[in-house]
């Protein structure tokens, strides 16, 4: 972590001679260019660099953005070039002190008395912000980051109870309050955009609370933004736990969202690992509330992120029709699975790293790897890497899996990492996959593959896999499955070309 105070910037600034000042941002990129490519020289680290906060020298005054050599200008400039760097640089996150004070004003955020005497360029009371600002990060980057939002209607996403007012009566548009749960709705439109899975629980009929996301000529979240929309008249308790089964994700991965202090409360006692924000009673200040919660952190962003809810859907989708057959083999063979199946490259990367630092239940050595690490991995021939697509007759699922392969000798294979969506779990996706391990291994003389299960709080579904697989335990507290001895596994998926 690094951090450089704008202060000490300044007095930087203050010390350079008057006619090199228009290149100070330059200079000063690349000073950080040139640390960060000492660090990555020495250590393999993720890197989070704090950039600078506003702070006007007043030499111009407001004339100062047009001045170029100005302190505000060049102070400007570095920010923006620090975004640019960070662009084109994995594994280097900004930790955006300029946010915070933003949010709490610069008579909290900096203390001259304090500085003066302690050269602490925090104040007391933005010390918190900073810390919670930097965990954010850090959770994001060992997969602790919210998946899903649970949505209450009305009163919530909209003004008004729909059962009661009718259609036409509830509050949401460009009038009024109205405007209010608009610009909501479109904030949760980024979200799930953005990848957060949305959920409806509202206690209601279906067909009412449905009307408006069908009908409502401004409603902005339709049906298609909905990954799981459940309406009625059980315990939101109940529904939730519904909601969480579906998508089998963890209970500290949902935000539960409601204009009802009761129902807060009993979804609290309920489930005290979900986040529930208080809400104010004013929907007037949800949104600026929310934002100074900060609590969709995210660190890395793949393209399949905005199918995500598709992805749900099409699941949803296989549940339904699995409900119909007596004979779960039947209903494999029936759906036409099919899978790519490739190395790591630069269009994979992404989500390979995302889901390996967000995959809890499916990891069966919980390692995580950032995208600058997994690129280091294809340099190597110590080192092999296949990635898994799923397609089927209800949609394409993306890439599901990741397969981390260590050469250990010549004879030797270790399963370094296997990490998957529980999305598609009971489909002998575990049986494919083995097969493709065991064909890469002997494709590249190898004699036997050696693998291990790290035990966590999330991970027991994939405590049994390696025996399950034909694996057996050997003296090292390792397991090994000898390529004479494999027999494939049969599964109803087929390799696409």
């Amino acid at each position: 972590m690094i951090f450089e105070s704008t202060h000490k910037l300044l007095q930087k600034y203050n010390k350079c001679p008057e006619e090199i000042r228009g290149g100070f941002a330059t200079q000063t990129i690349e000073r950080i260019q040139q640390i960060t490519n000492n660090l990555r020289s020495k250590v393999n680290s993720t890197i989070i660099y704090c950039n600078f906060v506003e702070e006007d020298d007043c030499v111009f005054g407001q004339f100062a953005s047009k001045v170029e050599d100005s302190f505000v200008f060049q102070l400007r400039k570095i920010n923006y070039q620090l975004q640019e760097f960070s662009l084109i640089t994995s594994g280097f996150y900004i930790c955006d002190l300029s946010s915070i004070q933003n949010l709490i004003g610069r008579e909290r955020y900096w203390d001259a008395p304090i500085y003066a005497n302690t050269e602490m360029v925090l104040s007391l009371d933005a010390m918190p912000y900073f810390a919670n600002s930097v965990l954010k990060i850090i959770n994001s980057l060992l997969g602790r980051v919210k998946k899903c939002i649970i949505l209450d209607l009305d009163n919530t996403i909209w003004g008004g109870v729909i059962g009661d007012d009718g259609i036409d009566n509830i509050q949401v548009g460009n009038f009024g309050i109205g405007k209010v749960f608009t610009e909501f709705q479109y904030w949760l439109k980024k979200l799930k955009q953005r990848g957060v899975v949305l959920a409806v629980c509202s206690k209601n009929s279906d067909d009412i609370a449905k009307d408006p996301f069908i009908n409502h000529p401004e409603m902005v979240l339709r049906l298609t933004d909905i990954a799981i929309f459940i309406a009625n008249w059980e315990s939101k308790p109940e529904n939730i736990n519904t909601i969480q089964k579906k998508l089998n994700i963890g209970f500290d991965s949902m935000v539960f969202l409601d204009d009802n202090p009761y129902e807060r409360e009993i979804v609290r006692q309920s489930f005290p690992d979900i986040t529930i924000p208080d809400l104010p009673e004013d929907p007037a200040l949800y949104l600026d509330f929310l934002a100074s919660l900060n609590l969709f952190e995210v660190t890395s962003i793949a393209n399949e992120d905005s199918q995500r809810t598709n992805y749900y859907q099409t699941q949803e989708n296989f549940n339904s029709t699995l409900e119909s057959f007596s004979n779960v083999n039947d209903f494999l063979k029936s759906i036409n699975m099919c899978a790519v199946v490739r190395a790591f490259d630069t269009y994979s990367i992404p989500r390979v790293a995302q889901l390996s630092q967000r995959s809890n239940q499916f990891n069966l050595r919980t390692i995580r790897y950032t995208e600058e690490q997994l690129h280091s991995l294809l340099k190597s021939n110590e080192w092999f890497t296949l990635s898994f697509n799923l397609e089927d007759k209800f949609g394409d699922n993306g890439l599901i899996a990741a397969i981390i392969l260590q050469r250990i000798d010549s004879f030797t294979l270790f399963i370094d990492s296997w990490f998957m969506s529980c999305r598609v779990l009971k489909r002998g996706m575990e049986d494919f996959i083995m097969n493709t391990i065991v064909n890469l291994a002997r494709e590249n003389g190898f004699e036997k593959i050696q693998g291990e299960y790290i035990q966590t709080e999330k991970n027991l579904i994939v405590k049994d896999l390696l025996s399950s697989l034909g694996f057996v335990l050997i003296p090292t507290s390792l397991w090994e499955c000898k390529l004479i001895d494999y027999v494939e596994r049969e599964n109803h998926i087929k390799l696409k070309t």
